[in-house]
């Protein structure tokens, strides 16, 4: 009965993980283009047309970019990734413009 217990638990705990980590996402990147982020490999031409105001840049093609804007009084900053800038909150990662 405890190992049963237990097994209930992992498997809501790991339903519970993906649904957080999936929340507040947006779109995103399609999942192929997201393999590619995640493995450091450089994205297909066009890639920041997949993007749109108000999407939530995904926490991996944040990281890739480079700051050329810094934070200001609104909490918006720009990064730039691949010759794109976007311009985002950086709290939330909501995308506010996207400059090709």
């Amino acid at each position: 009965m405890k190992n049963m217990s237990v097994t209930l638990l992992l498997v809501i705990s790991s339903i519970a993980c993906s649904a957080m980590a999936n929340q507040g996402n947006g779109k995103g990147l399609p999942p192929g283009l997201q393999k590619k982020v995640e493995q450091g490999k450089p994205l297909p031409p066009g890639w920041q047309k997949k993007l749109s105001r108000g999407d939530i840049l995904s926490q991996d093609l944040y990281l890739r970019g480079k700051i050329v804007v810094p934070l200001n009084n609104h909490g918006i900053l720009s990064i730039e990734i691949d010759g794109t800038v976007i311009e985002l909150y950086q709290a939330s990662r909501k995308i506010v413009d996207i400059f090709d």
